[in-house]
């Protein structure tokens, strides 16, 4: 088994805020992430496929494709969006790294078992010290 990688680019803002609680609750947990004008990030996505390399290209997975793939689902929808107000797979979700990393796999994994591999798996960076990796699982 062999794992390839293909790390991307976007830009994006969002809020951290639960509506069911109180402005001093929310300022509680999430601090100045709930501010009400939203922050943002210059984030990092490493999407990783597994596979056994075509005999023919000695390729798991042509990454020309899985980059074309990561812009057209993610970072088209991503960059320089609100991701609270502006990306519908998102709406009624709370717009953490956690949430947006597993919203990404949904979006991704049925494109890639096109190519005869499989994810596995999305590591995203909100900053250079804050990350999150999921697995699908």
């Amino acid at each position: 088994m062999i794992y390839l990688t293909r790390k991307e680019h976007f830009n994006a803002a969002h809020k951290l805020y639960n509506p069911n609680w109180s402005k001093e609750k929310n300022e509680e947990v999430f601090g100045k992430c709930a501010n009400a004008n939203w922050h943002g990030h210059n984030f990092n996505i490493y999407v990783t496929v597994k596979g056994t390399p075509n005999p023919e290209t000695g390729f798991v997975m042509d990454l020309k494709e899985l980059s074309r793939l990561i812009k057209k689902h993610v970072v088209e929808e991503l960059d320089h969006k609100n991701i609270n107000l502006d990306v519908p797979w998102m709406k009624g979700l709370m717009a953490s790294t956690e949430n947006i990393a597993i919203e990404i796999w949904k979006r991704l994994a049925p494109e890639i078992e096109k190519y005869n591999c499989k994810l596995h798996s999305i590591k995203l960076y909100e900053t250079e010290n804050n990350f999150v990796e999921y697995f699908g699982d």
